[in-house]
């Protein structure tokens, strides 16, 4: 009789119900066979883990020091704190596993098990370097006080799903299964994502531009626009700035990145411009002993006089520019410098017969003959001693 040669299909639960039956008869014949080396292994085992516990409690407590200040030393210290103790039970069973003479499916799932491990411990390990090293750029490791810690709170979330994300792919295929739509979805949903909320993203992202080139900090003056402030609180998405005139200007991140910033906190001192403007009938010898009299002013005042000079010939006066600098950043002894500079130069100038210009203008008109009439009557001059004039 003809006999059907197909054989039928195995239901995939069948051929794992198969393969663990056989992985337990093989596991309790060795066990059987090789008690004594394996209880040798477990005992080397035991000793590898205790070792790697040892390392471990040692690098969190040579890395404890300076936490407030994020380190290459806080960092390993962190690495150590995060290694989780079956990643360590896993990797002495793989180091033993050659001398116990292990079955091959059992060496071959002990081996399965050290690659899903190794890869989400990695993963763990990288996202401790990645916030690590983002929070040295940030200049310390606690963010509590911080105005940016609503960004360093997304950036894990967004840091941890990235690894971890790429850890599950790897392990999906390690174990067969195509990943190729899966890495297509996350791709096209990330664009989808990202298009809808791409302001939310424009101000995120410039919010860790500022964690990173920390143009100015809290309690920072600073200028953009047509705006001046100080820094109250830096958000996620926006910036609070209190004006002088007391109002508070809230601003987006991005918004306020696209501008030029002038950090008025960042300088070391305060300059001060004046433009002195003296007549034209000051005598060229007077002119000359000018810089001379402002520059003396200024280095009363413990001032650097940066410019003291003759500057233009204005449309009525001549001009010259006196710029000194202030140290420190306190306005509260800028200004009053500056006052009595003011008061010391009208009192000089006046003391030296030198005087300050205000806009003036005279027209002058010509004759038939091209001769200038003069804008006021030609005076007689006075003789001497009271006579008559000569």
């Amino acid at each position: 009789m003809p006999t059907n040669s197909t054989a039928p299909i195995a239901h995939p639960g069948a051929h794992v119900a198969v393969q663990s039956q056989l992985l337990v008869t093989q596991t309790a014949d060795w066990l059987a066979d090789n008690w004594l080396r394996i209880s040798i292994a477990l005992g080397i085992a035991a000793l590898v883990v205790l070792g790697l516990l040892t390392l471990q409690k040692l690098a969190q407590r040579l890395c404890r020091e300076n936490e407030a200040l994020v380190g290459w030393r806080t960092i390993i210290g962190r690495l150590a704190a995060r290694t989780r103790f079956w990643f360590l039970v896993l990797v002495a069973a793989r180091l033993v596993d050659g001398y116990a003479d292990t079955p091959p499916l059992l060496s071959k799932t002990i081996g399965f098990l050290f690659t899903v491990g190794m890869t989400f411990q990695a993963a763990l390990w990288a996202r401790e370097v990645v916030l690590g090293l983002i929070e040295h750029r940030a200049g310390g490791a606690d963010h509590g006080n911080s105005a940016l810690g609503s960004a360093m709170g997304i950036i894990r979330v967004l840091v941890t799903f990235s690894l971890f994300a790429i850890a599950l792919i790897l392990v999906l295929g390690n174990l067969g299964v195509n990943v190729a739509g899966l890495i297509a979805g996350l791709g096209i949903g990330g664009i989808a994502i990202g298009l809808a909320a791409q302001g939310v993203f424009a101000d995120l992202f410039a919010g860790i531009s500022i964690l990173f080139d920390r143009p100015f900090r809290l309690g920072d003056v600073i200028s953009y626009g047509d705006s001046m402030g100080t820094v109250e609180a830096i958000g996620m998405r926006t910036t609070r700035i209190r004006a002088f005139t007391g109002e508070m200007l809230i601003i987006s991140n991005k918004n306020l990145l696209d501008k030029e910033i002038k950090n008025v906190s960042g300088r070391d001192h305060i300059r001060l411009s004046f433009t002195l403007s003296v007549t034209y009938e000051t005598p060229p010898e007077t002119l000359a002993r000018i810089p001379a009299m402002l520059k003396e002013m200024g280095e009363a005042e413990n001032v650097k006089v940066a410019r003291a000079g003759f500057e233009t010939f204005a449309a009525s006066s001549l001009d010259f520019a006196f710029i000194i600098d202030v140290p420190g950043t306190d306005w509260g002894i800028a200004h009053p410098t500056r006052d009595r500079l003011l008061v010391a130069i009208m009192t000089r100038f006046a003391a030296e017969g030198i005087n300050l210009a205000y806009p003036t203008q005279t027209s002058y008109t010509a004759a038939p003959d091209g001769k200038l009439i003069m804008p006021y009557p030609e005076q007689m001059p006075v003789a001497r001693g009271g006579g008559q004039p000569t």
